[in-house]
């Protein structure tokens, strides 16, 4: 779609004519709908909406699309983002030592599959530098000990604020962020293999061989205060069999890790997902 869109996120308490009142403010303002989805929990007893329509020959400019729905929506008790189709998102690469998905994401982001800038990349340690300086991106090498944890967290937040960043992606990140980061920026993804809980810590392949597992898994989230634990994105698996070894293991587990990342970040950069307590609705 050439033409630019908005894209409306909605969450609110389950209640007769909600899809119609959506579509009528659309309607009532001369905007011609193109994508609409939704789903209702019962459980939570909540509606979750997705809704994209064309900025050309609607009758509200776009300044002022936010206030007129918000009149809608505080009756409804929602909660609600408002996006553009050409906005263009700047993603932040946090990186340590394992390079699989950091390239991915370059690849990827190059190649146009993405709609959005890199401008940045974060590291606890030199030896992704190289990359950085060949896809010419800002690289930052940023120690971190439990000592120097709050100072080095300042300075990875002015980076974030100084290079204007949406989204942080932990690209195989082998840091723990601070409840405080995230609680000054939530806007994180983060990528680690299906193996968690049970084997955690150093060495789950090797583990996971010796166990003779018969399937690798990876799994992307928003990153909470509770580690590994956050809204799930995306997540797929590949069998494995007793003739793999261990670095069978760590292959296949790595293309599960680029695979998945790259579905979470499409779908976040799209404003495809709806979180709600620790889940999520992905209208993919």
């Amino acid at each position: 779609m050439t033409s630019p869109t908005a894209i409306l996120l909605v969450s609110c308490p389950d209640q007769p004519g909600l899809v119609a009142k959506v579509a009528n403010f659309i309607y009532s303002n001369g905007g011609n709908i193109i994508h609409a989805d939704q789903h209702t929990d019962a459980s939570a007893g909540l509606f979750l909406m997705r809704i994209e329509w064309q900025l050309d020959g609607f009758n509200l400019p776009r300044e002022v699309i936010s206030v007129a729905w918000q009149a809608i929506a505080q009756p409804l008790n929602a909660q609600w983002e408002l996006h553009f189709s050409d906005e263009t998102p700047r993603i932040a690469i946090w990186v340590s030592k394992q390079d699989h998905c950091l390239f991915d994401l370059i690849w990827r982001q190059r190649a146009g599959e993405f709609a959005a800038e890199i401008p940045l990349i974060i590291s606890n340690h030199p030896n992704l530098g190289a990359i950085a300086q060949q896809f010419g991106i800002d690289y930052h090498l940023i120690p971190i000990t439990p000592d120097t944890k709050p100072q080095q967290e300042a300075k990875q937040l002015e980076l974030l604020r100084h290079h204007r960043i949406d989204l942080v992606v932990l690209a195989k990140y082998m840091q723990v962020l601070s409840a405080d980061f995230i609680a000054q920026f939530p806007r994180v993804i983060n990528i680690h293999h299906s193996f968690l809980p049970a084997f955690a810590g150093a060495n789950p392949y090797q583990r996971a061989y010796e166990r003779g597992v018969k399937i690798i898994g990876a799994t992307a989230h928003y990153v909470t205060q509770d580690l590994d634990e956050g809204p799930i994105i995306e997540q797929d698996v590949v069998r494995v069999s007793h003739r793999d070894q261990v670095t069978d293991l760590i292959r296949k587990g790595k293309d599960l890790e680029r695979i998945v990342l790259a579905r979470a970040v499409r779908y976040h950069l799209q404003n495809r997902v709806l979180v709600y307590g620790n889940r999520t609705v992905v209208f993919a």
